[in-house]
């Protein structure tokens, strides 16, 4: 199994270069951020900055979307950042909660997802792409052998489908096994049914993690807090998702969406950080269900369950206050034991 790291790009750019390196050291293989022009500095810039002082990371934006930048603006930085360090990235997409919402617009469709796929992919590669309107480009600076895969976010049916149909990789946000499963069963299914190959389709799931260093309930209840946040955010995706389907429509598992009865707003100034006030409604069952938390012993335990189900990677937000820490535990503690290198 792969290992990410997920971090917000929060000033300094420095500090993220410096844990994005010590992630590499421990044996994480990707490095990944947010992306939200208003709440967040520019990724991109960031991420030339990691590729050039770190030898294998590939990284990439969770999520990156296609309204906040025109679909060639976001092939080319790909396509440069490839051609500079020979194809490190990945170009996570999804329908732009935060940075449509706090810019004041809405997130996008499934269909200008497809479309923005479809063109990234195709112009950071260096084949020809419609812009739309007639407009047919390529960048004729791309070199033979580039490549770009695109790996698609997604929670409902509708896009689950359309990331096993046309997505390189399936991007999950949450670690709990039952929905890890109904889920890649809902992309592979459509990716079989487009006529791919479903293990062509890259697995990916995003969570919090937390490890604490006693099995208390004083510790973990310290990493609840610290986590809860998560909740709040996929709980945004919930709404929506209610909002189109109903609470128990059949079409979204009650698993997912039963915790959200008591929520009552979001403001994104508090989006993605621990203590955040708009996620008290999250449960202690959410939290524990959602992310990984305790001892090395419990997160090895979920990982190979996660990598039974065909997870490929497990991507760690590090949204607390021990993010030095668990970097370093999983490099000690979980990677080696999980991938038998020791």
């Amino acid at each position: 199994m792969d290992f990410g790291l997920v971090l917000q790009t929060d000033p300094p750019a420095s500090a993220v270069v410096d844990l994005m390196k010590r992630a590499e050291r421990s044996g994480f293989t990707y490095g990944w951020t947010f992306d939200s022009a208003v709440l967040w500095q520019e990724p991109f810039v960031i991420y030339s900055r990691i590729l050039a002082e770190t030898e294998r990371l590939t990284v990439g934006p969770m999520v990156t979307n296609p309204g906040t930048r025109t679909w060639e603006v976001t092939a080319s930085t790909f396509a440069t950042l490839n051609d500079m360090y020979g194809n490190r990235t990945v170009c996570g997409i999804g329908r732009g909660d935060s940075a449509m919402r706090v810019a004041g617009r809405k997130p996008n469709t499934l269909a200008r997802i497809s479309d923005a796929m479809k063109v990234i992919r195709a112009l950071g590669r260096g084949d020809e792409a419609d812009l739309g309107g007639g407009s047919v480009v390529r960048f004729p600076w791309v070199r033979e052998g580039a490549e770009l895969p695109v790996w698609m976010a997604a929670y409902g049916p509708k896009a689950l489908k359309m990331a096993g149909e046309e997505a390189d990789g399936f991007i999950l946000q949450l670690a709990d096994p039952f929905l890890t499963e109904w889920m890649i069963k809902a992309v592979r299914d459509a990716a079989k049914e487009a006529g791919r190959d479903p293990a062509s389709v890259k697995i990916c799931v995003a969570a919090p993690a937390y490890v604490t260093e006693v099995d208390t309930p004083a510790a973990l209840d310290h990493a609840r807090e610290q986590c809860r946040w998560f909740g709040g955010m996929v709980g945004n995706h919930v709404a929506d998702l209610v909002a189109r389907y109903g609470a128990h429509s059949g079409m979204v598992p009650d698993a997912l969406t039963e915790y959200i009865k008591a929520r009552e707003g979001y403001d994104y100034a508090h989006h993605g950080r621990s203590g955040n006030p708009d996620t008290a409604f999250v449960p202690d069952e959410i939290v524990d269900r959602f992310c990984l938390l305790g001892p090395p012993a419990a997160h090895l335990e979920r990982l190979e369950a996660l990598r039974e189900l065909g997870v490929d990677q497990f991507a760690v937000y590090a949204m607390h206050d021990a993010k030095e820490a668990v970097i370093e535990a999983y490099g000690r503690d979980v990677i080696p034991a999980l991938n038998g290198q020791r």
